[in-house]
């Protein structure tokens, strides 16, 4: 059985930080308030010179490098973004040629903050279908470009960044033991598109807009539908909160998160949090956190590993794979 192993990781973030007493110089807002509902400190922020391509090639570079490989070895580039440099081409088409490839093919995937999640689902089904042997994922955005940065509700809790992985094809047994995703289970209900969204778009107002969103509402569906499809994984591979060594969750809310692996009995302490560190990245946090993980010894070869993600849409899943 073929399975989609993880290869290699990297990461890249905005030079410029963003504390939340930078963020009091702004808004009417303080860290202490930040701090008690989001769990963020701070957050990235790209300049002028940084986009969502030049940071996903960022990552994509320390994948490749990470993983041993180069661009010659990839056969396809998934990118997951709200934020694309153009409406078109694809994000992933800009990482390409920038990475000098002239072989292969790239497309973008948009599901907002479970994009990640959705985009990692696509690279297994093209390796395992023999569409692709090697697949670069990333997840990467500019999230401060479509905030309205005079709405304290939602300026403060966003920020930029990308992240990468690298999945190859290697062969399994077909068992929970296997090394690579084992299972991926994916939602969407668009009748909650109203809770989290941008005001504008080329079809409707031909401007870009601004990002809007009904925070108790999202809050109020979020830990039910994340350990619905985190429970789906479970069951489908014969596994349990037990089995599980890390949960990577999105990184929207300290809250959510928390709320999350306690309703499925996850040891905090299997949770990976950097959501102090860069706020919500949407399809970025995901690959930041895994690479902070892996990167700093936690997550090895061998460990199973949860992925799980909601966002705008609503679009909701969760991928449990082997490292």
């Amino acid at each position: 059985m073929i399975r989609s192993v993880v290869r290699g990781f990297g990461a890249a973030l905005p030079k410029r930080v963003m504390t939340n007493r930078d963020m009091e110089a702004i808004v009417d807002t303080s860290d202490e308030w930040i701090v008690q509902r989001t769990g963020i400190r701070q957050r990235y922020v790209a300049g002028d010179d940084e986009t969502t391509a030049s940071l996903g090639e960022a990552a994509a570079r320390a994948a490749l490098e990470n993983g041993g490989l180069t661009p010659a070895d990839i056969d396809l580039i998934i990118c997951a973004t709200s934020t694309p440099d153009n409406t078109f081409p694809a994000t992933s088409v800009n990482i390409q040629n920038r990475l000098g490839m002239r072989h292969g093919f790239a497309f973008d995937v948009q599901a907002v903050c479970t994009g990640f999640v959705y985009a990692v689902t696509t690279a297994d089904a093209y390796i395992r279908g023999g569409l692709a042997k090697r697949v670069l994922v990333i997840g990467a955005e500019t999230f401060s470009r479509i905030l309205d940065w005079n709405d304290r509700t939602t300026c403060v809790l966003f920020g930029d960044g990308a992240g990468a992985i690298v999945l190859e094809a290697a062969e399994g047994e077909g068992t929970s033991a296997d090394r690579g995703v084992l299972t991926a289970h994916l939602r969407s209900d668009g009748s909650h598109k109203d809770k989290l969204y941008v005001d504008g778009g080329p079809s409707t107002t031909g401007s870009v807009g601004k990002l809007r969103m009904e925070g108790r509402e999202v809050f109020k569906y979020a830990v039910g539908m994340i350990t619905d499809v985190i429970q789906a994984a479970f069951d489908s591979t014969g596994t349990t909160a037990e089995d599980l060594d890390w949960l990577v969750p999105h990184q929207a809310n300290r809250r959510i998160i928390d709320g999350s692996a306690k309703k499925l009995n996850i040891d905090a302490e299997k949770v990976v949090v950097t959501v102090d560190l860069h706020g919500n990245t949407s399809a970025a946090s995901i690959p930041l956190a895994l690479a902070t993980a892996a990167g700093d010894g936690r997550i090895k070869k061998g460990d199973l590993v949860m992925l799980e993600a909601m966002g705008g849409g609503f679009t909701w899943g969760a991928v449990l794979l082997r490292w």
